[in-house]
């Protein structure tokens, strides 16, 4: 299954993420860029995100490719959401949303965040 997805939850295109259990910077660091230059190839404030870091690695290095990234989609993105924050990941990133500005919710499953993402449009 792909990394990156576009999914559709009741008519609203979803454009999904999924970092979980990665370890690798460079892995990490591909499926940003690739997220990025669609991202930001939308129009200002129509893509719905849906994030998956569960059991992903965390690093000062990986943390502040995340800033970036979440500062960068900032005009594109609608609503973002976030699924498998738990334990220390939790204090990253409630830092991360301080820094960056950004409201990307955070949920426990998958299926709760795509509701609460159709729930914005």
């Amino acid at each position: 299954m792909s990394r990156i997805q576009k999914v559709s939850h009741k008519g609203i295109s979803i454009y999904r993420m999924d970092f979980s259990n990665i370890s690798s910077v460079d892995e990490i660091r591909d499926i940003m860029t690739e997220s990025a230059i669609y991202i930001r190839n939308q129009p200002k404030g129509s893509v719905f995100t849906l994030t998956n870091i569960a059991g992903m690695h965390f690093s000062s290095e990986i943390k502040d490719l995340f800033g970036e990234f979440i500062k960068g989609n900032k005009p594109y993105v609608k609503a973002g959401a976030v699924v498998g924050v738990s334990g220390l990941q939790q204090i990253l990133y409630n830092g991360l949303m301080k820094v960056t500005g950004r409201d990307i919710r955070s949920f426990s499953d998958d299926l709760t965040a795509r509701e609460w993402l159709v729930g914005t449009n």
